[in-house]
């Protein structure tokens, strides 16, 4: 897929990508270091394209920037750390 634009929301609590009008989300919260990846929400209209996984990839990047620790508790990024394995590091 082309280079998605996705920006940060800290005060939402997510990572935000608008594809074809649609919002496309990553949903975290953060308590000190550990970082909680609770939801990615794509909507079907746009989907089968890798934007959950380019969100994914794109916040555990900052996470490991940042020095947080991540606990994957939507299944969509535990699955997708599982098969990253180089972002295994992060988990916390």
């Amino acid at each position: 897929m082309s280079e998605i634009d996705i920006r940060l929301d800290r005060e939402a609590g997510r990572f935000e990508a608008v594809v074809e009008g649609h919002s496309c989300v990553l949903d975290f919260t953060q308590d000190g270091n550990i970082v909680s990846m609770n939801h990615v929400g794509v909507p079907e209209a746009v989907g089968g394209r890798g934007i959950a996984g380019a969100l994914t990839r794109h916040a555990l990047d900052w996470a490991g920037k940042q020095g947080y620790q991540v606990r994957a508790r939507c299944p969509y990024v535990a699955a997708w750390i599982e098969r990253h394995p180089e972002y295994q590091s992060l988990l916390a």
